[in-house]
C-alpha cells in the first residue's frame, strides 16, 4: 500500500490571498470608474490621467489604513481572549481540561479517549490547545496587519495602474469603450488567478468579479455623461 505525501492544501493562503484580491479589485475597479466617468463628462486627457493617479495614491493609502485598523482589531480580541485563556489556565486548569475533553467529545471522541487526548495536549502546549480548539486562533488564520496592509496597498496600486495604462496607450475618441473592455479584461484575469490561487473552479469567480466591475462602471459613467451634460 502507497501512502501520499505532500499533500497541497490551500488554506494556508487565506490571508493574504483575501488581501490580495481586494486590493487588485478595488484597484481595477475604483480606478476605471473614476477614469470612466470623467472621461463621460468630456473631460480633458490630462484631467483624466490625473484623476487616474489621484485614485491610485489615494485608494492604495486608504486601503492600506482600513486594512491595518481592522485586522488590528482582529488582533486585540485575538490578543484578549488568549490572555482569559490564560488566565483560566492559571485558576483552574482542570476544569480547563475537561473543557478541552468536552469539545473533543463533541466532534466524536468517546469520553475517556477525549480526556486522554486532552491532557496529552494540555501536557505539551495548554495555551496552543485551547487557542486552537476552542477559540479558533491558529497560525493560518492568525491575524496580521502589517502583511494585510502592505498587501493591500501594493495590490491596490497594481490594480490601479492598469486601467491608467489603457488610458495611456488609447486614443482620445476611443478612450471609454478602451478602458472598459482593457478593465474588464484585466478583472477577469484577475478572477481566474484568484481562483486557481485558492483551488477553486475558475469559471463562477471570473464572471463575478467581471459582472461586478462592469455595473460600477457603467453607472459612473452614465453619471459623468449626465453631469457632463448637465454642465
Amino acid at each position: 500500500m502507497s501512502l501520499r505525501h505532500g499533500e497541497k492544501h490551500f488554506i494556508n493562503r487565506i490571508g493574504w490571498l483575501r488581501a490580495a484580491v481586494l486590493g487588485a479589485n478595488d484597484g481595477i475597479i475604483s480606478t476605471a470608474s473614476l477614469i470612466v466617468g470623467v472621461a463621460s463628462a468630456a473631460s480633458s486627457p490630462g484631467d483624466i490621467l490625473l484623476t487616474g493617479i489621484a485614485g491610485l495614491v489615494a485608494g492604495s493609502m486608504s486601503m492600506a489604513a482600513g486594512e491595518y485598523v481592522s485586522v488590528s482589531s482582529q488582533s486585540d480580541t485575538e490578543k484578549a481572549d488568549l490572555a482569559l485563556e490564560r488566565r483560566e489556565l492559571a485558576d483552574d486548569p482542570e476544569w480547563e481540561t475537561k473543557e478541552l475533553a468536552k469539545i473533543y467529545g463533541g466532534r466524536g471522541l468517546k469520553p475517556a479517549l477525549a480526556l486522554e487526548v486532552a491532557e496529552q495536549l494540555m501536557a505539551k502546549d495548554a495555551l496552543g490547545a485551547h487557542a486552537r480548539d476552542e477559540l479558533g486562533i491558529s497560525d493560518t488564520t492568525k491575524a496580521r496587519p502589517i502583511q494585510a496592509a502592505l498587501t493591500s496597498a501594493i495590490t491596490f496600486a497594481t490594480g490601479a495602474a492598469l486601467p491608467i495604462l489603457a488610458v495611456l496607450a488609447a486614443p482620445r475618441h476611443l478612450l471609454v469603450p478602451c478602458v472598459f473592455a482593457a478593465s474588464l479584461a484585466f478583472l477577469a484575469l484577475l478572477g481566474a488567478l484568484g481562483a486557481k490561487a485558492g483551488g477553486a473552479a475558475v469559471f463562477k469567480p471570473t464572471i463575478r468579479v467581471a459582472f461586478w466591475g462592469a455595473l460600477a462602471m457603467a453607472i459612473t459613467a452614465g453619471i459623468g455623461a449626465l453631469f457632463g451634460r448637465a454642465g
